[in-house]
């Protein structure tokens, strides 16, 4: 389980226009599976990075991603369901492989 983290951005922070968002081979093959982790508190957060090199640092240089318009983050919750997006959360080196989250 992931502790608590940056979820939503502080009062007058300004949420760019596109996220992105790293992502895994769904299990059956079919597509991709966006980043979603329990967090300490019961909640789930989608992971997502303000900028492509935030995302670098964070998952590893090899972290596969998609750009995604902030407005359609509803869109990606009705498929995987979370309920905070955590932005430009660093992910333990222990939790990734090969410059990827596992």
């Amino acid at each position: 389980m992931w502790t608590n983290h940056q979820s939503e951005p502080a009062a007058g922070t300004i949420v760019p226009p596109v996220l992105y968002l790293p992502v895994s081979e769904n299990l059956e093959g079919q597509g991709q599976r966006f980043t979603v982790h329990p967090l300490t508190d019961g909640r789930s957060g989608l992971l997502a990075y303000t900028a492509l090199d935030r995302l670098a640092a964070c998952c590893g240089e090899q972290q596969p991603w998609v750009m995604l318009a902030t407005p359609d983050l509803g869109r990606v919750k009705r498929v995987q369901p979370f309920d905070v997006v955590a932005f430009d959360v660093p992910v333990p080196i222990s939790l990734r492989q090969g410059g990827r989250l596992r």
